[in-house]
This record gives C-alpha cells, sequence and structure tokens, in this order.
C-alpha cells in the first residue's frame, strides 16, 4: 500500500551503558548452571560459536543506577529539542514493543505522564519485535482521517535487566542440552530506547506491506501461566513466564518470507540509500540481502547492540542521520521478521 500523510520529524535513540561481550554471556551461564546434565564446558564452547557465527560481539544492559524511564526520557527531550516543536502540541502517544511494566492501563500512559504530556491519547502496541512498524503504520491511518496531527512513539526495550520475560537469570539456568535450541537467541538480546516524533503531512510518500504466517506463532513466545487455556496447539510453550526462541527455524521458515515481501517494495532498489533490518542475527540478514542483491544497502546495529527487539528499525535509521548515512530527502526502507511470524518490507523519504 502506498499513501502519504506522514513525516518524522525527529527520531532519537539512547543506549544504556553497561556493555556486556559474548565471554560475560558465557560466564553468566557458566556461573548458573550448576545442574547442568552434561559437559557444560562444551555446551559453552558451542554457544560461543554460535554467537560469533551470528556476528555478536556485544550488546548494552542497563548498569545498576539506571532505569529504563530515565534513558526514555533522554530521546524524548532530544527529539522534541531537535523538532522544535512544542511538547503540548503532541496529541498522541504510543508505546510499542515488548518489555512493558504495566498490563493495565497501557504504558504510554504512564510515559506520558511522566514526561508531561497529560492530556496526549494514549495507546500501546504490543507486536513484539514487528511493534514500531505496526504502530507506524496505525499511525498513517490515524493522520489521514484526521485523528491525530502529532504523535510520539516510543518504546524502551529492557528485557534482560528488567525482571521479566528474558531477563537474567532465567535463560542463563541451563540444566539439559536441549534447552540452548530455544534459549540461544535470548543470549543475543540488547537494550535501547527510542523516541520517533511524527507529523500529519501530505508531502511524504510511504509504502507498507505486510504478512503473517500465524501458523509458525509457536516459534517465538514469551507465554504467561494458563496460556494453554487459550489455545489449541501447546508445542511452542516450553516454559511459563519465560522468553522462548526457535531461532533457527525462524530464520529457514522467515527466510524466503522476508525475500517475498521485500520483493513486493515498488520503490526502485536504486532509489533507496538505506535498508534497516531487524536486529535478530547479522548473517542470516546479510545471507538473505545477498540473495537480492541489496547488502551493501544494509545498515547493522546487531554486532555492537545485539537484538533490541522493537528498537531494531528507529534506532539504525537514528544512528545512520547521526553519523551523515542517512540525510533528509533520502529514502530509506525497514526490514523486518518478527514473532507471530510476521513480515513487513517498507520505505519512505526521511
Amino acid at each position: 500500500m502506498i499513501s502519504k500523510h506522514m513525516k518524522i520529524e525527529s527520531l532519537k535513540t539512547v543506549f544504556p551503558s553497561r556493555r556486556v561481550t559474548n565471554q560475560d554471556i558465557i560466564n553468566m551461564i557458566r556461573k548458573d548452571s550448576t545442574n547442568y546434565g552434561g559437559d557444560l564446558e562444551s555446551a559453552l564452547k558451542g554457544i560461543k560459536a554460535m554467537l560469533r557465527f551470528s556476528g555478536a560481539r556485544e550488546r548494552r544492559w542497563l548498569n545498576e543506577k539506571e532505569k529504563p524511564i530515565e534513558l526514555l526520557g533522554r530521546a524524548v527531550d532530544s527529539a522534541i529539542q531537535e523538532s522544535g516543536l512544542p511538547r503540548e502540541s503532541i496529541d498522541t502517544v504510543i508505546y510499542t514493543g515488548v518489555d512493558r511494566a504495566f498490563i493495565e492501563p497501557a504504558n504510554a500512559y504512564f510515559v506520558a505522564n511522566s514526561l508531561n504530556m497529560p492530556n496526549a491519547r494514549c495507546f500501546d502496541i504490543a507486536d513484539a519485535c514487528m511493534s514500531w512498524s505496526t504502530a507506524l503504520q496505525i499511525l498513517q491511518g490515524m493522520f489521514k482521517q484526521g485523528c491525530s496531527k502529532r504523535a510520539l512513539v516510543v518504546n524502551a526495550e529492557f528485557n534482560q535487566t528488567h525482571e521479566n520475560w528474558i531477563g537474567y537469570p532465567k535463560i542463563f539456568n541451563l540444566t539439559k542440552p536441549e534447552q540452548i535450541e530455544y534459549t540461544f537467541p535470548g543470549y543475543t538480546v540488547g537494550e535501547a530506547t527510542t523516541a520517533t516524533l511524527l507529523s500529519a503531512d501530505n508531502s511524504q510518500e510511504w509504502e507498507f506491506h505486510f504478512k503473517t504466517r500465524s501458523d509458525l506463532a509457536h516459534l517465538c513466545t514469551a507465554a504467561t501461566i494458563g496460556a494453554d487455556n487459550y489455545i489449541t496447539n501447546t508445542k511452542g510453550i516450553r516454559a511459563y513466564n519465560q522468553f522462548v526462541s526457535f531461532g533457527r527455524e525462524m530464520h529457514e521458515h522467515g527466510t524466503p518470507e522476508v525475500i517475498d515481501i521485500f520483493k513486493k517494495l515498488k520503490c526502485p532498489i536504486r532509489e533507496i540509500k538505506a535498508i534497516f533490518p531487524h536486529t535478530s542475527s547479522k548473517k542470516a540478514w546479510e545471507d538473505v540481502a545477498k540473495k537480492i542483491d541489496v547488502n551493501h544497502l544494509m545498515h547493522f546495529l546487531y554486532p555492537e547492540y545485539g537484538n533490541i527487539v522493537s528498537a531494531s528499525v528507529p534506532a539504525g535509521l537514528s544512528i545512520a542521520i547521526e553519523q551523515g548515512r542517512v540525510r533528509r530527502g533520502d529514502r530509506v526502507a525497514g526490514w523486518v521478521g518478527s514473532a507471530g511470524m510476521s513480515f513487513s518490507a517498507y520505505s519512505f523519504t526521511y
């Protein structure tokens, strides 16, 4: 679908300060896996090799003194300051992503209240790593309908140090070799927060394409206790209140899907300045990009920052802007494969 009605005014990313290397991850697993039923050192050697193969080197986590709302506040303040727009002009706040503090009400209400936007309309988009992309497509429709004139889309993906689905030490306590198949993706996860300020604008052309494979939903889950009562197929539930992701199988199924969805873009590749993929694996996305000859356009964050979940595309674009790789008037693309499973490719002019 090609439409207009939306412009990114400013976009900012803030990363926490703690650097966690692959060796740090190995040390954490070794420390916590005291009841491992097998050769732990051999397993750790294999995990370290898989991390290197994926392209991972390090990721950022919160240190003991950092709080998500403080880092998010810095990102929002910076985005508003750069835009030159008044804070009170923001009439919609959308919180996206996996990490969240509240089931009720929407996390967006607390963000808006904490950051002095008390009258903005608030709601959350919970669509795993696709959340930011989904939020922008929905927001474009709101702008078109006149429901909003200026919106702030935020995420605070602190899934490792926030005691929720992924966080240490849940997936670091290995007891059997079979666990590694579905805990490994969690070892790649980093943390970040982004703030995207958008306005209604009929001069900017956007193109969105999405595809869903709900038959693959079981491959990546964070199930609550009792989740089996809400579904007919429980094969994906290996643990409750814990991140479970069969990363290798997801990439195997996802490769033809992300290629197919990217080919739906009507924008000629020669017009695209940079492509920002989901940060699930540098190696996997390189392999996919090479199949359709766009690897030279890929902007990778994964080696330095790990898998930053729904922050992947906005953080990549934010850093590219800061580095001067993307400037106003450049056409860029987002490319995402997510739990669900869902797939998207979209392009727009920054």
